[in-house]
């Protein structure tokens, strides 16, 4: 699936481009980035503008200055992708992965809706619906156990949403905007802190008998469509030590 126009400045391109080096793993910690004269004309940029590319890297802390040295890539988990910002990934890619991740352990089953689901998808306690998971892994382990909660009148019309494979041709959101014609009109997402439950160090692969003592993040994120039917309910469960981080810019 085609990606949208990339119409970011240009330091945010050079980051976007190490950011995506540093995080898939091509680029080692300890590998020292292109000095910023270097990165100007390797871009054909000011070198203003290669500065500002190497500090947003120091912010987002992929990298180090180190005086009369350089820049040098450290080693850090990525963080954890809400629903909404996987959304926004795979409508502007067409993938839903973070740099560095990939997915696997896709499982999907037809179940009566829990408590929770039932209410976030405002259906009955125990109505058909279809839930979706799949793991999403980088170089450090898991990243998240994400599952997708969707009305089973859905799966009538996309059948693969109820098939244990990765989706083709497009994300679940996708798949049923294209279907039912009415596109994603807006989204409502939650984060929180939660202590780790045995349920959830069985969904993160984690040994039950020496689990972490840290809190997990979780984000849930629920998707309405332009009639204003509540098409998904997704719920993230991020792995030990992952944090959620978002980025947006400020107006004077």
């Amino acid at each position: 699936m085609a990606g949208q126009a990339d119409n970011r400045a240009p330091y945010a391109k050079i980051a976007a481009h190490y950011t995506e080096l540093i995080t898939s793993g091509q680029l080692e910690p300890g590998t020292l980035l292109p000095s910023i004269k270097n990165l100007a004309e390797e871009w054909k940029v000011s070198t203003a503008t290669a500065e500002k590319a190497l500090r947003k890297l120091r912010n987002e802390g992929l990298v180090r200055g180190i005086h009369g040295i350089g820049t040098e890539v450290l080693d850090q988990p990525a963080p954890m992708s809400s629903g909404s910002q996987r959304q926004d990934r795979g409508r502007r890619t067409g993938s839903s992965w973070g740099a560095g991740e990939r997915s696997d352990s896709h499982q999907a089953a037809v179940v009566p809706a829990p408590a929770e689901v039932a209410q976030a998808l405002d259906i009955q306690l125990g109505s058909d619906v279809i839930r979706r998971s799949r793991v999403y892994r980088d170089r450090h382990g898991i990243v998240a156990h994400s599952t997708s909660w969707i009305p089973a009148q859905y799966g009538k019309l996309i059948p693969q949403l109820a098939e244990s494979e990765r989706l083709t041709g497009g994300t679940s959101l996708q798949l049923i905007a294209l279907a039912t014609g009415h596109p994603i009109s807006h989204r409502i997402d939650t984060a929180s802190a939660s202590l780790l439950t045995p349920e959830y160090a069985r969904l993160l692969e984690l040994d039950p008998e020496n689990p972490p003592t840290e809190p997990v993040v979780v984000m849930t994120a629920k998707f309405v469509d332009s009639k204003g039917s509540i098409v998904e309910f997704g719920v993230d469960l991020g792995g030990p030590g992952r944090t959620w981080r978002t980025e947006s810019e400020v107006s004077a």
